[in-house]
């Protein structure tokens, strides 16, 4: 054979053999074989929820509408007492609960809440709120009988600016721990940029007519704490310690939306006057047992944007 001929049947040989290689080798862009996607299952979702209501419905302890009640929805308690609240229009979902130096109050121990049940959580909630330049807003108090601290204390330092402060809003949230102690997180700038450590000052702009989220979520296996502000992680002190540092839901314990006991006639604990009732407006109060992951987070945020 001319060595012609040998070299053109190799050449033959060798393109189909890359044809066969390519064949085996081409990209399968479904490899485990799913049904397709049909883009019409998706259409007016967000993030792929049709509602709030969709994340993480199993966790869902505690659930606070605010659409003409005040009663807890998950257990269907009834607030033991309130003042100065009434419901209005315009909330995130449906109707909001809008206070006027008011406060709803549950005396009773929920369930959901005791120590053996309560070891981490997610509190999630919408506020329209203004600072005042004197005094601070509790807006959530896992309160405990007779004491100035709850279990869960969210707190906003509404007193840190004027009234005509509508950029900065200081987010200061605090828990009990099992050691009898106190941990908090803040929306505050660590250290100072270029530092290792440096954490920026994240504010939401706030206002009589502008709803901010406010969620706060607690890890109890790493004791991690954070803030998160219309869906941006906040907080400078996320690591709060194991141990004796770990958060703990002493009993009995009991609800306050608004205030804490101190702002409640007859059931003050002692002479502090830091904090005053609430006035300004708060919706969809939701607390699940376990810290909801970030991107659901941002889900809820992106959710109560176009009111779902």
């Amino acid at each position: 054979m001319k060595f012609s001929e040998i070299y053109t049947n190799f050449r033959m040989a060798g393109v189909a053999f890359a044809a066969i290689l390519l064949s085996a080798c081409e990209y399968d862009g479904n490899p485990n074989k799913l049904d397709d996607v049909n883009p019409a299952d998706y259409a007016g979702k967000v993030d792929g929820y049709s509602s709030s209501d969709e994340i993480y419905p199993n966790n869902l302890i505690a659930y606070w509408s605010f659409d003409d009640t005040k009663n807890e929805l998950v257990s269907g308690t009834a607030p033991t007492a309130s003042a100065n609240d009434r419901f209005v229009e315009g909330g995130v979902r449906g109707k909001a609960l809008d206070l006027n130096a008011g406060w709803v109050y549950f005396a009773q121990q929920f369930e959901n809440f005791k120590t053996d049940n309560l070891k981490s959580f997610t509190i999630s909630h919408w506020v329209q709120i203004e600072n005042n330049g004197s005094k601070r807003t509790m807006t959530f108090q896992l309160a405990r009988p007779g004491m100035f601290n709850g279990n869960i204390n969210i707190a906003l330092n509404t007193n840190a600016f004027p009234a005509s402060d509508v950029e900065n809003l200081k987010i200061q949230p605090t828990f009990n721990t099992i050691g009898g102690g106190m941990q908090d997180n803040i929306n505050t700038q660590r250290d100072n940029p270029g530092d290792a450590n440096y954490v920026p000052y994240i504010t939401p702009r706030i206002g009589a007519d502008r709803w901010v989220h406010i969620v706060v979520t607690y890890d109890g296996t790493s004791g991690t704490f954070n803030i998160w502000s219309n869906g941006i992680k906040a907080g400078a002190f996320s690591s709060r310690g194991v141990g004796n540092n770990l958060f703990n839901a002493f009993e009995p314990s009991e609800i306050i939306i608004g205030s804490n006991y101190n702002g409640i006639p007859g059931k003050e604990v002692n002479e502090d006057t830091n904090f005053a009732p609430m006035t300004g407006r708060i919706d969809e109060i939701r607390v699940f047992d376990v810290p909801l992951p970030d991107a659901h987070i941002r889900s809820l945020y992106n959710l109560g944007l176009v009111n779902q």
